[in-house]
């Protein structure tokens, strides 16, 4: 992260004796990026951190998911509604699509999590609906609807769903790498700059250490070789305190501010975040294009170095009305295919800003990868079949 914090007790320099009350030391813990070279932090443990007494292959459904190619190549769209309800937010994870940098899942449930490491690289969790409770050994974040939760590699947690919210919905990302604010926000030493569409003060973190008593506890972690359950000796929430440039952050998309011009803007203006060879952004209310001879809508466009996958989540998207879009659906646009308004919808939004309407309503959330989407189990069984044809219906 860009900035450095300071949560729970800590001594006054790194790496001298730090003494518990009853005279032990407590046990330091480095949390850091590639290999002592980037971001990190330092956590100080009640126990000893490395101490495991048993080691489990687990089942690795999800992992091993069969991806197939989007073939034949067409445009697709999907139902995230239609999808089962059930699980949690760590194995119940149903595989929409997935290539050699990024998966892409969805989640309907209401378990608690057992506690969960990833060790492949960062995720980001998208609340769509409902509220939960993500305990991590950094220490909590109450996370709600609208919320993206940055879990940075390697970060022991569990997800704990509010219950009186609703079903716990939500879009789940995880890297092969890690996941960062776009360095064209940032300054040279990583403060956000001004024009950046949002900054330090929206970003929420724990705020206090998270102690859990008991002895030993399951953790399942996640690495290139699949699933494994480590039990450890005492349970991981014991720090009482760390600091450093790393750690799990809450984001919601109604803090991102729209960049807009007198014409329609194309999507880099919307990023958020980016990680190796994708990016995320966010589609937020916003005042229309007002150039006098604007045409307020996306532009035809073929993105021939990316697939660009879209998940809405509020509002209206009025290019895509009568394609059978609507909250909760996801539309696939692979590269070698031209995608742009619905037939119909330039001229229905002219009308509308005669009208007076001149705000753009919608929310979604975008990923733009930049090596193909392969398709998983999920996306196969809510994928709507007649979506690709929908450019040909009324079309002149």
């Amino acid at each position: 992260m860009p900035y450095y914090r300071v949560v729970g007790e800590i001594p006054r320099k790194r790496h001298v004796q730090f003494r518990r009350p009853d005279g032990g030391l407590y046990a330091e813990e480095l949390m850091g990026e590639e290999g002592f070279s980037s971001d990190s932090s330092l956590l100080y443990h009640r126990y000893a951190p490395t101490a495991i007494i048993k080691s489990e292959g687990v089942d690795d459904a999800a992992g091993a998911a069969d991806l197939a190619p989007n073939h034949p190549l067409a445009p697709r769209g999907y139902r995230t509604q239609d999808l089962p309800v059930g699980g949690d937010l760590v194995l119940g994870r149903q595989i929409l699509f997935g290539n050699e940098d990024v998966r892409v899942s969805f989640v309907a449930g209401a378990g608690t999590s057992e506690l969960y490491r990833n060790s492949t690289g960062d995720e980001v969790v998208y609340i769509q609906t409902g509220a939960a409770r993500f305990e991590s050994t950094y220490g909590a974040l109450d996370a709600r609807e609208g919320d993206y939760v940055v879990v940075p590699t390697g970060t022991i947690h569990r997800w704990v769903p509010d219950e009186s919210a609703g079903t716990l919905r939500a879009l789940v990302i995880e890297a092969r790498g890690h996941v960062r604010p776009p360095k064209r926000y940032l300054s040279q030493y990583g403060q956000f700059l001004e024009h950046a569409p949002y900054s330090e003060r929206d970003l929420r973190a724990p705020t206090a250490p998270m102690i859990a008593d008991g002895g030993e506890v399951p953790v399942i972690v996640r690495n290139r070789g699949g699933l494994s359950r480590l039990t450890y000796l005492h349970h991981p929430f014991d720090v009482v305190g760390w600091d450093g440039f790393l750690y799990p952050y809450a984001f919601n998309i109604a803090d991102f501010e729209p960049i807009v011009k007198r014409t329609h803007a194309p999507p880099p203006v919307h990023q958020t975040f980016e990680g190796p060879n994708f990016v995320i952004c966010s589609f937020c209310p916003r005042p229309l294009d007002f150039h006098e001879e604007a045409v307020p809508i996306p532009y035809n466009h073929h993105n021939v170095d990316s697939d660009e996958m879209m998940f809405y989540v509020g509002g209206d998207y009025t290019a895509r009305k009568g394609s059978g879009i609507g909250i909760g659906s996801i539309s696939l646009h692979p590269s070698g295919f031209t995608h742009g308004p619905q037939p119909g919808a330039v001229e229905a939004v002219l009308e509308a800003v005669k009208a007076g309407h001149r705000e753009a309503t919608e929310v979604a959330v975008m990923i733009d990868t930049f090596r193909p989407l392969a398709l998983g189990p999920a996306a196969r069984r809510c994928e709507d079949p007649e979506y690709a044809w929908t450019w040909a219906r009324s079309a002149g």
